[in-house]
């Protein structure tokens, strides 16, 4: 009989569905400015949350800019992201999406891998009445350190296991002790901080090979 070796993955999203980082695409004129503090949140070198509302406090992205990145999200996603969602999802494996990213921009990009609103959970942004930038949610777990692990704590209450997790940032990894196994997915960046301590690596641009581990025949 074949069946699934894990029932449900959950992935991240910047660098690991679509080869860009949402808030770094966001940053025009700062991005080099912008990329160094998300780099070093996503090395461990720093918390998260001593960048996360800095970085939206210096682009202060609108809503139509937001719009915009989602539309970026699916022109830059991964080679094999969309088949691979697809026959995970055909091979009875619940898929989710646990991003520290803007809500609003990676739902279109959900949307478009064929996933519900429901299975996404991300960092809300706000807007006022004319579409500019009004600040976050400063309450989402996702947006400090440890909050993957916080938020995959209750999916567990509602996730067929095991969960496979898959993930190339240093929040991802705080999520290991609540999933079954961690895959870092080096094809966009490689982080040794991350990789070295991932039960398995994937470092080609393709996430074909994740079909592999996660789907197989059961000897019985």
């Amino acid at each position: 009989m074949t069946t699934p070796r894990f029932r449900t993955v959950v992935f991240d999203c910047d660098s690991t569905l679509s080869a860009i980082e949402g808030i770094d695409e966001l940053a025009a004129g700062r991005r080099d400015e912008i990329a160094a503090l998300t780099d070093a949140a996503m090395r461990g070198e720093v918390p998260l949350e001593t960048v996360y509302g800095a970085r939206l406090a210096l682009i202060r992205p609108g809503r139509s800019a937001v719009d915009a990145l989602g539309a970026r999200y699916i022109a830059a996603a991964i080679p094999e992201a969309l088949p691979t969602v697809r026959a995970l999802r055909r091979g009875g494996v619940a898929v989710r999406i646990l991003s520290g990213g803007l809500r609003q921009a990676i739902l279109p990009f959900a949307r478009w891998l064929g996933l519900a609103d429901s299975d996404v959970r991300a960092v809300d942004i706000h807007f006022d009445d004319a579409g500019r930038y009004a600040g976050f949610d400063e309450s989402s777990p996702l947006a400090r350190s440890g909050g993957k692990r916080t938020v995959m704590d209750a999916w567990r209450a509602e996730l067929p296991g095991p969960i496979l997790m898959v993930g190339d940032g240093m929040t991802d990894l705080e999520a290991r002790p609540a999933v079954d196994r961690f895959i870092a997915f080096a094809g966009v960046v490689d982080r040794p901080s991350v990789t070295a301590a991932a039960d398995a690596v994937i470092r080609e641009l393709s996430l074909h090979p994740l079909l592999a581990e996660v789907l197989h025949t059961d000897g019985g």
